[in-house]
């Protein structure tokens, strides 16, 4: 589903659970903001051929951390063989995204997916790429989680700093989350933004009076 101009929020399912994945293009490039779970990249080619977007003008990945719902496709995606695929990320969710280290959260997993991250970001970097991508440093999900903020259209791409739930944000999901506290210290960040819409990984768009429901989640 196109949100802005350049700017599609992806559904794919997973068993049921449904997660939203964020595709942005212009005119020279695409990029594709996490990759769903293992097993779905059939599912992500299509969704993003239903945006109206070769997959073949995909030039970078963004990771918003490093959960396997997040980073599952990464490795059929590294491998396609039209084009080199940068992969960027916030350096302390990168040794966990590349193999080096087990994924917090799935440290059972015998193969986890893993790939090259190419770039690290940092706190109020912009990638001047599909109208400018602002990247927010959003630590309590995971300790290099981030969010982005698309300077453009106004959207924020919060990852899993917030859930929502038929359009309206909840805040932050408990029992996936390390460290409450610095995570609702997160959410005081977003309210500096000026804000149309909100992505969330888990429960998608939101897009009404967005601006007062950060501020009331911030006060929490």
């Amino acid at each position: 589903m196109e949100i802005a101009k350049g700017v599609a929020m992806l559904q794919l399912d997973f068993h049921g659970n449904r997660i939203h994945p964020t595709l942005l293009w212009d005119d020279e490039t695409a990029v594709l903001i996490d990759t769903g779970f293992p097993g779905q990249m059939e599912d992500l080619r299509v969704a993003i051929q239903q945006a109206g977007v070769s997959i073949n003008k995909l030039h970078a990945v963004i990771l918003t951390h490093q959960d396997m719902d997040h980073i599952g496709c990464l490795p059929e995606i590294l491998k396609l063989p039209s084009q080199r695929v940068n992969v960027y990320a916030h350096e302390l969710d990168k040794p966990y995204i590349q193999g080096e280290m087990p994924l917090i959260k799935d440290a059972h997993m015998e193969n986890p997916p893993k790939g090259k991250v190419d770039e690290t970001l940092i706190d109020g970097q912009v990638l001047p790429v599909c109208g400018g991508i602002r990247v927010i440093h959003t630590p309590g999900h995971t300790l290099g989680h981030i969010s982005l903020y698309l300077e453009r259209s106004k959207i924020l791409i919060a990852g899993d700093s917030m859930y929502s739930v038929d359009g309206k944000l909840g805040g932050v999901h408990a029992p996936t989350t390390i460290d409450m506290q610095a995570a609702r210290q997160s959410l005081k960040k977003f309210t500096a933004l000026e804000l149309a819409a909100v992505v969330c990984y888990h429960g998608g768009l939101s897009s009404i009076n967005i601006n007062e429901q950060i501020q009331a989640l911030a006060k929490l």
